[in-house]
């Protein structure tokens, strides 16, 4: 009794949760909504008028045939033709306006729900892009946002059209009789509730199959995506991938091939039911017209208001079915957008300190990844003084671009604090404090943009066509890699567009080097940006980089050591901990693990 209320309460609280459709539509276009409702509406009264004036055409021709006054007669029925062919004129022209309104509508709806779509991705914290079950929830709400909602604003306005015409027939017919009446809602009930359970098992089954969809997707991007391209065919991958693509869609199919067959089954059942009906009905209709119960014009409008009575409250039935299944799927985009960000800006931040002036102090920072039971960090603590650069090395995995990130505030500590002097970066507001910090990390973005954007996007607040972005290039190296190219600064990087053009891995590095030099920010943190280049570059542009940073507070991570000896101060991790710390004499002369490192990696090259 329990799990039947329960699934009772759950169908209506899904049938009743229409306001978050409703709220997205309206505020994506208010008045094209209005008027889509309008006209619908005025569409559900034309019915009514055309079918009472087939009746008065008919009754009038049939009392013309028995009169001798032939010209009245005439007369009287091109009347009626005249206003019958008006509201059928104005029905086409009302149909046409109204398809125009409903496209424009869909259109701006589904462009307004990716844009919410894309604020949601934003606003989220990045733990939420290493969880498998966040992709899952995206990649249902991104099949649903698109259309779902101007759907069931489409199925309300719909009921009510309908709602209006249905109920005119209805109480046509129940004034003829009272059997007929009920005739016409019991052959379309069955329908109704054939829909509702099928909607409730197609709606199981795919939040079910969500993660098997994903994983087709992604052998589809495998397939086609450029950066897979080179791969694929050194290592004759294209068969292996077509033949996973193939045999997860051929087991969807199937699945879903399944649930279509029972349901036809079920429509087949219930659409016999129907049919039997409404013969049933003409046949106690005609049986009153030949006993004189009726006239010939009655005939035809109680034929016609059952037919069209039958087609309108189908149609309203779909639209509930409908609105039901759309407010199931609904749930997705609810699921995702209901998504809240852990990485919480205080509603009184502190004023955020003088970032060139003041100590980066991580107090015993402690830190795994919510999908994961390993500590990442473990009571790290480190100082770095204003102006100071100092370099952080390891293995991979040591945790060093994981400081990085909290320091970023792109997560926070399981325990610990971060200070800038005696404010803890939790009490500070995010954004500004990451306006405050230029980073480039070692998967840095290929933007398919212009040099000049690519660049740019390191400080949006520039005007694009600012000269620093070419001092910004010419500090990275980047500008005489721009020059060469066809239309230099204007240049599209990359293959995915027309006209563009790809430079290499290298070129690439000293083109998001660029875009980290042109924020100005006081605190630079460089996260193996240069890993492609050779080392003798590599050097050469950290020695630039010191230079160009003198005065502001910089935080290096390399794994070639040869290009962080210059820092005022070296970090050594080792398992998520603080293993050595000092300059790279000190650890030279310490005998540790950076000494290990380093001569191990100074028998491969010297600079």
């Amino acid at each position: 009794m329990k799990t039947f209320s329960k699934t009772i309460k759950n169908k209506i609280n899904v049938v009743l949760r229409l306001d978050l459709a409703l709220r997205l539509v309206w505020k994506s276009c208010p008045g094209l909504t209005a008027a889509n409702f309008s006209l619908l509406l005025i569409q559900g009264v034309l019915p009514l008028l055309s079918l009472y004036l087939i009746k008065l055409i008919i009754d009038a021709v049939t009392d013309g045939m028995a009169t001798p006054d032939k010209g009245a007669a005439i007369q009287q029925i091109s009347l009626y033709i005249l206003f019958a062919g008006a509201i059928a004129l104005a029905d086409v022209c009302i149909q046409a306006l109204s398809r125009y309104v409903s496209e424009a509508q869909s259109l701006v709806v589904t462009d307004r729900m990716h844009d919410v779509i894309h604020a949601k991705s934003v606003a989220v914290d990045l733990e939420y892009y290493e969880n498998p079950k966040y992709f899952d929830t995206l990649h249902r709400a991104q099949q649903e946002a698109s259309f779902r909602p101007t759907k069931i604003v489409n199925s309300l306005a719909t009921l009510g059209n309908t709602g209006i015409s249905l109920l005119a027939m209805a109480g046509l017919l129940f004034y003829f009789h009272w059997a007929i009446g009920l005739l016409l809602f019991a052959s379309a009930l069955p329908g109704l509730f054939v829909k509702i359970r099928f909607a409730d098992t197609i709606y199981n089954w795919q939040r079910k199959h969500t993660k098997t969809e994903r994983e087709a997707w992604y052998f589809n991007l495998l397939l086609t995506h450029e950066s897979h391209a080179k791969e694929i065919r050194l290592f004759d991958l294209g068969s292996l991938f077509r033949e996973r693509y193939k045999n997860i869609r051929t087991r969807l199919r199937h699945e879903k091939l399944s649930i279509t067959a029972k349901k036809s089954s079920a429509e087949f059942f219930v659409q016999a039911f129907a049919t039997i009906t409404v013969f049933a009905s003409y046949s106690f209709i005609a049986y009153k017209t030949v006993q004189g119960s009726i006239t010939l014009g009655d005939l035809v409008m109680f034929f016609q208001a059952f037919q069209r009575g039958q087609a309108f409250l189908k149609q309203m039935l779909n639209s509930l079915a409908g609105l039901y299944e759309d407010n199931l799927f609904l749930t997705n985009l609810s699921e995702f957008l209901n998504l809240e960000p852990k990485i919480i800006t205080p509603q009184k931040p502190k004023q955020i300190p003088d970032l060139q002036h003041a100590d980066i102090i991580f107090d015993r920072i402690h830190f795994k990844y919510p999908t994961s039971n390993r500590d990442v960090l473990k009571d790290i603590s480190l100082t770095i003084h204003p102006g100071e650069h100092v370099a952080l090395v390891g293995e991979n995995g040591s945790g060093k671009t994981t400081l990085v990130k909290m320091l970023c505030r792109l997560y926070d500590p399981d325990s610990g604090k971060i200070l800038f002097n005696n404010t803890d970066l939790k009490d500070l507001d995010a954004t500004a404090i990451r306006h405050q910090i230029s980073v480039i990390f070692q998967d840095y973005v290929k933007y398919n943009l212009t040099a000049r954007e690519n660049i740019w996007l390191g400080n949006i607040n520039t005007p694009l066509e600012h000269d620093a972005i070419i001092r910004a290039a010419q500090q990275s190296g980047a500008h005489d890699v721009i020059s060469g190219l066809a239309h230099g600064y204007d240049t599209i990087l990359g293959k995915l567009f027309e006209k563009g053009e790809q430079i290499s891995i290298g070129e690439w590095q000293k083109i998001a080097l660029a875009r980290a030099f042109l924020r100005q920010a006081p605190l630079l943190i460089l996260d193996e940006p240069t890993s492609s280049l050779d080392a003798k570059i590599e050097y050469e542009i950290f020695q630039q980089f010191h230079q160009l940073t003198q005065g502001r507070t910089a935080i290096l991570i390399s794994h070639r050591l040869s290009t962080v000896r210059m820092a005022d101060k070296i970090f050594v991790m080792q398992d998520g901990t603080i293993a050595e710390s000092g300059t790279h004499e000190e650890l030279m002369q310490y005998q540790g693990l950076y000494a290990t490192m380093f001569k191990r990696q100074a028998e491969n090259y010297s600079i």
